[in-house]
């Protein structure tokens, strides 16, 4: 029976497995997205996510929080380059995710030995299935304003049509003024 046994072992031991995990993560914050087992991709998510909203949170923190996080996922996934694009791109590109930045597809069976195979990506990164839903609109919210507050602002609208309008003017006469010089 399985009872509390949360973690799959994959048929490892400790260390190769997250070896293993770690590599795969790497590889896929390189490139975005990898072809696996299902097995070793509902790993890959459990391993590689709490990673991502690390790296998300050092925006939001200190610098001293932020170089903790960095230190954290450099030991997790032990590969620098992987770390420094973490941080920078996938970081940016999730910031207003909530959670669930990978997701799974399941492809198929394997022809040599009929494993069950997936394809794992990181969410914001696949075009095809962003580009049918449109973006969110930022509505740009304004205060409440009172009675004396519009009498005020539609003012203030008054006075800047003026202005605009007075520079434009200016601008007909220099040009017509311009042509009557070319004319004698």
């Amino acid at each position: 029976m399985r009872h509390g046994k949360k973690v799959n072992h994959l048929g490892r031991k400790t260390a190769h497995r997250k070896a293993m995990l770690a590599n795969m993560a790497c590889s896929l914050i390189e490139h975005k997205r990898i072809n696996t087992t299902v097995a070793k991709a509902k790993a890959l998510k459990q391993f590689v996510e709490p990673l991502i909203t690390k790296s998300k949170a050092e925006n939001n923190v200190s610098a001293v929080k932020g170089t903790h996080n960095r230190r954290i996922v450099f030991k997790n996934l032990r590969d620098k380059n992987a770390v420094t694009e973490l941080f920078s791109v996938v970081s940016e590109k999730v910031a207003d995710r909530p959670g669930g930045y990978t997701r799974i597809i399941k492809l198929g069976n394997r022809l040599g030995d009929n494993a069950d195979m997936a394809m794992i990506e990181l969410v914001d990164f696949n075009e095809l299935y962003n580009a049918g839903k449109p973006k969110k609109k930022s509505t740009r919210r304004s205060r409440r304003s009172g009675s004396t507050n519009t009498e005020a602002t539609s003012a203030e609208k008054e006075n800047e049509v003026v202005e605009e309008a007075k520079p434009v003017a200016e601008a007909q006469t220099d040009t017509e003024a311009k042509t009557d010089d070319s004319k004698e």
